[in-house]
């Protein structure tokens, strides 16, 4: 019994992430498409057209079917509004073939279809290739609209999952590298002697952050669209704020921790025949480092839990962490200083460090976190007042308020 509930438990939580969802959702849509499509055309050859359709209109999330949905079924109708033209005037030949795409891809750029201008064409050359009748590209049009219906009302009656915990686990994870950057360079720097060959190698290795930021920078995006005209979201403005201010300040953090990386890989260009530092201050930054390392995955924690208990438990462990960081961080500064005193070689590469320490603790700091939200949540409102500003006005009414709009609880 043991070997076969493991692999049903696998199976179980799999099919609860966005992406087989998502799959089941797709496939769902276009087999539905097809029924309809048959019993709507039933004298004409198999309506493929229309779940082709309905693949592309259920995308990831509600916001991209509403936005991009439009644009794919224009840019189908559009193409076999072509391809009929020249079927009728001219015929298949390769010269109006090359002249059929031609004109589709003049059009599609006059008609905003954005980013599916290439589908313009490809629709137009199916409809050449399939059938030369313009009966028959008639029905295709009709086959595109029924997938496009159908493909729409799907995403409305079932809401697209949301990304959030996906992208959460992008940000949690960009957090424990840096976590384990911190602590690699901790127990290096407390075997007292530190090589050049090693820093420079961790120093590489905070360069490599960055591409680790895009990569969750685009998990975010796509959470954040997830979040937007979702009726399963309540909140999905403070949601999207929280996620987004949060990758901002960790992305500081990457910089100051690429910083950091520079000033200890000059440090070891110079001592190279030495230890970096006394064994008092490499064991109190590597206790440093260490603390710096909780604290940085306790603000991803915090950031990224939905269950208001597990915020509070997440904000308490970020606070004792840098409560204790600064503390460790004055003691430090103190040996440092006593060192620089006796021996003043590179004392400015020592005031680089301790300067970035504090740059990291400012931007976990949970005050500034909350003026962060507030002010991020002041532009976005601002900034729809003046996109929709009927719209704003009606709200003000609605809330009896005659200045700002109200703003949201913010918790993280």
């Amino acid at each position: 019994m043991p070997d076969v509930s493991a692999p049903v438990i696998k199976l179980v939580r799999r099919t609860t992430e966005p992406v087989a969802v998502q799959t089941l959702r797709s496939t769902a849509a276009a087999v539905i498409s097809f029924v309809v499509a048959l019993m709507v055309l039933p004298a004409q050859p198999a309506p493929l057209t229309a779940p082709l359709t309905a693949l592309l209109v259920v995308q990831v999330t509600l916001y991209a079917t509403l936005t991009t949905g439009i644009r794919r079924v224009n840019s189908v109708v559009v193409g076999v509004l072509i391809a009929i033209g020249f079927t009728t005037l001219v015929g298949l030949t390769w010269w109006s073939l090359g002249l059929t795409i031609f004109t589709s891809l003049i059009i599609g750029r006059f008609v905003r279809v954005n980013e599916f201008v290439p589908e313009v064409a490809i629709s137009a050359m199916l409809v050449l290739g399939v059938s030369q009748a313009t009966s028959a590209a008639w029905h295709r049009v009709l086959e595109t609209l029924i997938g496009a219906g159908v493909g729409l009302l799907f995403n409305l009656l079932f809401a697209p999952p949301v990304w959030t915990q996906s992208a959460g686990a992008s940000i949690d994870g960009l957090a424990r590298g840096m976590g384990n950057m911190f602590r690699t360079m901790g127990a290096e720097i407390a075997e007292g002697h530190l090589p050049f060959p090693h820093a420079a190698a961790r120093l590489h290795e905070a360069r490599r952050l960055d591409h680790d930021i895009v990569e969750v920078d685009a998990s975010l995006r796509q959470a954040e669209e997830s979040l937007r005209m979702n009726p399963r979201v309540r909140e999905g403005l403070l949601s999207r704020v929280v996620l987004r201010t949060g990758l901002d300040t960790l992305e500081i953090c990457a910089v100051v921790l690429r910083v950091l990386t520079r000033s200890l890989t000059d440090l070891a260009k110079f001592r190279t025949e030495e230890s970096l530092f006394p064994p008092d201050v490499s064991a109190g930054l590597q206790e440093l480092f260490e603390q710096l390392a909780e604290a940085i995955e306790s603000f991803a924690r915090l950031i990224t839990t939905q269950v208001a208990a597990n915020a509070e438990q997440a904000e308490e462990r970020l606070t004792a962490a840098l409560a204790a960081s600064r503390v460790t961080r004055d003691r430090v500064a103190e040996m440092l200083l006593e060192d620089v005193q006796e021996h003043p070689r590179q004392w400015q590469l020592h005031g680089a460090l301790l300067a970035e320490v504090d740059r990291i603790l400012d931007e976990l700091d949970l005050d500034k976190r909350t003026e962060r939200l507030l002010q991020e949540l002041d532009r976005r409102s601002a900034e729809h007042s003046e996109r929709y500003p009927r719209l704003a006005a009606l709200r003000r009414r609605l809330h009896g308020d005659s200045g700002t709009e109200r703003r949201p609880t913010v918790e993280a």
